[in-house]
């Protein structure tokens, strides 16, 4: 349970900007559970399509499994290194949310969410969603569809999504109390001291890019 109170100490410059954000940006009626099942339907929804549209799959066709996973890493690792962390054309929105408002709202001494209603800075909106959803990976299940059929897209549609989904559910793991019973699950505690390394903004640019797992900080030797 998420109390509405927090219990770790933070500076000033960190409540103030809490403060700020929470009256510019969070509405009066925004609920965190409320956008977490938004979130959960709009992927969940899509995945269970998918799957309805499966038929006979080949042992050939479930490597898309694994390839898209790897895929997904990589590209959740450049994503962020180079698109959130960097202000591109076309990606604005991306970099403020991020750099501007998610790093200042959470630093290294300074992860945990104060309230349900700080879900909003972690989670993101479902037009970001359907942004992404459409924007690239309709695009490129086209294109899977085209050269190797339409499981092959479909299995890339369901383990994009449901990789997505577990980007979501761990990241704001990591912005959980820290006394909560999430934050305390070994594999969830240990990636949750990556990201806060991360989030230590004199090296947020350097470092520690993958919000799940890192493969993409090992290749790239960016793992700290």
């Amino acid at each position: 349970m998420i109390s509405n109170s927090s219990e770790i100490d933070t500076d000033a410059r960190v409540v103030q900007f809490r403060e700020e954000y929470r009256a510019a940006e969070i509405r009066p009626g925004y609920h965190g559970w409320l956008h977490f099942a938004t979130t959960n339907t709009i992927v969940l929804a899509g995945v269970a399509l998918s799957f309805w549209y499966l038929h006979d799959v080949q042992p050939l066709e479930l490597w898309t499994i694994p390839l898209t996973f790897i895929y997904s890493n990589i590209s959740e690792y450049l994503g962020h290194r180079f698109v959130m962390h960097h202000p591109r054309p076309g990606f604005g929105l991306m970099f403020k949310r991020h750099v501007k408002q998610h790093h200042r709202f959470f630093t290294d001494t300074t992860m945990p969410v104060d309230s349900i209603r700080d879900f909003k800075v972690v989670l993101f909106p479902p037009f970001v969603i359907a942004f992404f959803l459409l924007g690239f990976g309709t695009p490129l299940a086209l294109l899977i569809g085209y050269l190797a059929g339409t499981n092959a897209a479909l299995l890339f549609v369901i383990t994009g999504l449901l990789y997505f989904l577990n980007y979501e559910y761990l990241h704001l793991a990591y912005h959980l109390p820290n006394g909560h019973w999430v934050a305390r699950l070994p594999i969830v505690s240990r990636m949750r001291r990556v990201h806060q390394a991360h989030h230590d903004q004199r090296i947020m640019t350097a470092c520690n890019f993958n919000i799940t797992y890192p493969i993409g900080d090992w290749l790239f030797r960016t793992l700290r």
